[in-house]
């Protein structure tokens, strides 16, 4: 069964799900009547963002079909506001919005954001002193497949995130990740999509149109041309412009030939490469106006991962840190590697993180697309997990002594203070490049579960 497409603006559709939200948290809609919160996942970076966006937009009161419901997209920041906050950090996703628009009138400057945006840090802060205990909510997860806080050891899909006092049910899932065993089965009513895929946004397109409510056409009305050029601008990038042999897959390339002609169905002009390039330099240009701190934060996922031989049960902490930049880069910004240390010490001591990685994937001086990683245990349990990490996964993930694949200036430096075993820090270069942090994370993961 097809259901016509929805007959509002992207920013029309975001100012009601934002009043409804308020509503819900006031206390004036019932359980039936609340929404579902469509949550994308704490990196909260292009990918993640917009498939919340796309997904709530055209389920928005046609899911399910029994008894359709409100959606409301949450950008999963837990301490950054919708505002000039999120245009200064986010820059590629407002980049993409602003290309994407369906008229000049529309404006995206950061104190407009507000209006139109709900953010985890948002959210906890609207609901701050609230009476009556602990929020229920329903929620659809985009791209990822566990909620981080669980309400108990089965597959319940119960939990909540760190700081918001919700507990979300969880009815239905579209992610690209490894599986965390956390979802029960999913009623067939509601999304139920995990596949390795480049991006998310990918599978988000061939669930809707599974699902009936968004159709493949060669025309699209001018709402509609404004949710196709949003929804390739992650596929895009998440796949190097559909280049990038080790991560475009099928769904990426149908998503690809669903979307495009929607996106030029009043200008067969647009031109999809420029689009591309003008995302990819925003994002690429980012981390100019962050701290060092926040170029850490910008693209982090955490986990907990409890030892095999644990008696008392104690998990590890463990994060890791994107950077779509070199460690030389990060250290010039930084002043010098000592700095830097200190800045990835403090990052993970304010987290109380067992073992911390930074992972970076940028172009070397001599025109190559690099990766690096850098993982360091910070104490014994970390510092174990990081030797049976580098035992098992040495020669899967292709990691070779470090040299600087960005200019020498403090090349030695580096080498000196951030790669030293002894003291639980190892830098490597990493040279199968098809790894990303999908496929490494498992492994640190897998190490440290087995202590």
């Amino acid at each position: 069964m097809r259901i016509p497409p929805p007959d509002h603006s992207l920013l029309q559709f975001l100012r009601t799900a934002l009043q409804v939200h308020h509503r819900f948290i006031s206390g004036s809609l019932s359980r039936a009547e609340s929404p579902v919160y469509v949550i994308g996942n704490p990196s909260a970076d292009l990918d993640s963002i917009i498939s919340s966006l796309v997904y709530s937009y055209f389920a928005n009161n046609r899911v399910p079909r029994d008894y359709p419901r409100p959606h409301v997209p949450v950008i999963n920041l837990d301490n950054v506001s919708a505002g000039p906050e999120l245009r200064r950090l986010r820059p590629e996703f407002i980049k993409a919005l602003e290309l994407s628009k369906r008229d000049v009138g529309e404006s995206f400057e950061g104190p407009v954001l507000k209006e139109y945006f709900l953010t985890v840090a948002d959210f906890a802060t609207q609901i701050k002193g609230r009476e009556g205990g602990q929020i229920q909510a329903d929620s659809v997860l985009v791209d990822w497949n566990a909620l981080p806080v669980r309400s108990s050891d089965d597959r319940s899909g119960k939990g909540s995130l760190p700081g918001l006092p919700v507990e979300f049910t969880v009815l239905g899932c579209i992610d690209h990740h490894v599986d965390e065993q956390f979802l029960p089965p999913i009623a067939g009513t509601q999304p139920n999509l995990v596949a390795p895929t480049g991006s998310c946004s990918s599978l988000v397109i061939s669930e809707l149109e599974k699902m009936g409510i968004w159709q493949k056409s060669q025309a699209a009305s001018a709402d509609e041309e404004q949710l196709a050029k949003l929804a390739l601008g992650p596929i895009l990038i998440d796949t190097e412009n559909l280049q990038s042999k080790h991560k475009v897959t099928n769904f990426d390339t149908s998503a690809r030939d669903f979307l495009l002609p929607k996106a030029t169905t009043t200008d067969a002009s647009w031109d999809v490469d420029d689009f591309y390039n003008e995302i990819f330099e925003a994002k690429q240009n980012s981390l100019e106006l962050l701290t060092v701190d926040e170029i850490f934060g910008r693209d982090y996922k955490e986990w907990a991962e409890k030892p095999s031989s644990s008696t008392d049960q104690t998990p590890l902490q463990i994060g890791i840190c994107s950077v779509v930049k070199s460690i030389p880069w990060i250290v010039r910004k930084a002043g010098d590697s000592h700095v830097f240390i200190n800045c990835l010490k403090s990052f993970a001591s304010e987290r109380k993180l067992d073992l911390v990685a930074v992972m970076t994937a940028f172009t070397s001086k001599d025109g190559q697309f690099s990766r690096e990683l850098l993982v360091w245990g910070l104490n014994r349990g970390g510092e174990n997990a990081v030797k049976t990490f580098k035992s098992n996964a040495s020669s899967e993930l292709g990691l070779e002594a470090w040299k600087s694949l960005d200019g020498d200036h403090y090349a030695q430096d580096i080498e000196d203070t951030i790669s030293t075993p002894e003291n639980g820090s190892h830098l490597w270069v990493q040279t199968n490049l098809a790894k990303t942090r999908k496929q490494v994370a498992p492994l640190v993961r897998a190490a440290a579960a087995s202590l």
